[in-house]
């Protein structure tokens, strides 16, 4: 008994709790005299007679706002001064969805570029670890040992040492 009694005031309380969700809701007649509901405001083009239900608040502002003359806001000295700018309309799904997508592909793009300048830092950065360790062979006098055009092999001599070290020490120059 105990248990139905808790399953039932759970239950009541959910129904509470998603009742006071519900009452965010708006109903309004459209232009084809059919009764819309929705959580979003009905578009502007919906005579404010037409719009039967708001949430609290934002019909008392919507009927404040309709019932004050068109120009006695700006003149009184309102909240508003005289040259301002209506504000623009909401952004549709359709926008909104085409500025997630460029949002998107903007994270994406630059994702990509980081990626792409990290591979081609720790590239270099082995290529002048290779050219030092290759300076270091070179400049040590140990024989090394190379292949012709032939593919035989022979010894570095030490006029194509001194060609392989000034190479080595273009590409050092590169390196930080």
């Amino acid at each position: 008994m105990n248990r139905f009694l808790r399953a039932r005031l759970l239950a009541a309380g959910a129904l509470l709790v998603l009742s006071t969700l519900a009452q965010g809701q708006y109903m309004w007649i459209d232009e084809k005299g059919i009764k819309q509901f929705s959580d979003r405001a009905p578009p502007a083009s919906v005579p404010l007679k037409n719009i039967l239900k708001a949430p609290r608040g934002v019909a008392s502002a919507a009927m404040g706002l309709a019932t004050a003359p068109a120009g006695t806001m700006a003149s009184d000295g309102g909240d508003a001064p005289a040259d301002a700018k209506p504000k623009q309309a909401a952004p549709t799904v359709a926008e909104r969805n085409a500025d997630y997508r460029k949002r998107a592909r903007d994270k994406r793009e630059s994702e990509q570029k980081e990626s792409d300048e990290r591979i081609a830092k720790a590239g270099q950065l082995e290529n002048c670890e290779r050219a030092r360790s290759a300076k270091q062979s070179i400049d040590s006098g140990a024989r090394i040992g190379i292949r012709d055009k032939s593919g035989e092999r022979g010894f570095m001599t030490d006029e194509q040492r001194v060609v392989e070290s000034t190479m080595i020490d273009t590409l050092l120059a590169g390196c930080k």
